[in-house]
C-alpha cells in the first residue's frame, strides 16, 4: 500500500488531492470499500484511512473536474441515478463521494458491463443498487428508483439529451441536480463536436432543465463535453 499525504479540494466536497512521492498531484476519493480495487487504481493511506487515485484518463467526471467544473451537484449523502454505468469505473468514485448516507442507482443494459460492475463494485459498496434495464425506457425502473438529488448520464445514444430528460422528468427532486456527458460523434460524426453540444443543451433547455456549466473534456477525452444544470 502506497503512502501519500492528503489535502481536501476546496471547492468540491467529498475530493481530495493526493500528492504521492516523485508524482504530481492527483485527484483522489476515499475509499467506501477499503482493500478492493475496481479498475487498478492507484490506493494509498493518508490519516489512518484508505484513499483511490482517480485518473481522469479513465473518468470522464474526473476529466470535468480537472478541466475546471465548479461544485458538481454530487456531494456526501447524495441520492444518484447512474445511467449508462458500464463497469463501475465512475460509479466507484461517486460511490466514495456519497458515502455511508447516500445512494447509487446504476443503470446499465449491456450485460457483459452489469456483471462486472456487480462482481467489481456493487457486492463490495453497500450503497449501490444494480438495475439491469434500458435508460430510453425509465418506467421500467421507476418502481426500484426513488426520487434522487442528482442524474448522471454517460449513454451512447444519437438522442442523448432526451434520454437524460426523460429520466430527469420521472426522478429528479426539485432542488436537485443533473450531469450529462455528451459524445458527439454517437450522434453525429458529420457535424463539429461543439455544435453538437451546443444542440444537446438546447435540448435540455427547451424541456424545461436550467443548463449551468458546459465543459470540454480533451486531452483526456476527444469530442466530449460534460454539461452540468439543475431543474427548472
Amino acid at each position: 500500500m502506497n503512502q501519500a499525504s492528503v489535502r481536501s479540494h476546496g471547492k468540491i466536497e467529498g475530493v481530495y488531492w493526493a500528492s504521492l512521492p516523485g508524482e504530481r498531484d492527483q485527484l483522489a476519493t476515499l475509499s467506501l470499500a477499503p482493500g478492493t480495487s475496481v479498475y487498478g487504481e492507484t490506493r494509498f493511506k493518508a490519516k489512518g484511512n484508505e484513499y483511490r487515485v482517480w485518473d481522469p484518463y479513465r473518468s470522464k467526471l474526473a476529466a470535468a473536474i480537472l478541466k475546471g467544473l465548479t461544485k458538481p451537484p454530487i456531494k456526501p449523502g447524495s441520492k444518484v441515478l447512474y445511467l449508462g454505468a458500464a463497469s463501475g469505473t465512475t460509479v466507484s468514485h461517486i460511490s466514495d463521494i456519497a458515502g455511508k448516507k447516500g445512494r447509487v442507482y446504476c443503470v446499465e443494459f449491456a450485460q457483459r458491463s452489469f456483471r462486472e460492475l456487480m462482481s467489481t463494485v456493487c457486492q463490495n459498496r453497500s450503497n449501490t443498487t444494480p438495475v439491469l434495464e434500458d435508460a430510453r425506457f425509465p418506467v421500467k425502473y421507476r418502481n426500484i428508483v426513488p426520487e434522487v438529488d442528482v442524474v448522471y448520464s454517460d449513454i451512447a445514444q444519437p438522442d442523448q439529451a432526451r434520454i437524460i430528460a426523460d429520466n430527469l422528468d420521472m426522478f429528479l427532486a426539485k432542488q436537485g441536480g443533473y450531469m450529462l456527458v455528451v459524445k458527439s460523434r454517437s450522434v453525429d460524426v458529420t457535424k463539429e463536436p461543439r455544435q453538437i453540444f451546443k444542440e444537446q443543451a438546447s435540448v435540455l433547455e427547451q424541456r424545461g432543465y436550467r443548463v449551468a456549466e458546459m465543459v470540454t473534456l480533451d486531452p483526456f477525452e476527444m469530442d466530449h463535453c460534460l454539461i452540468q444544470g439543475s431543474g427548472s
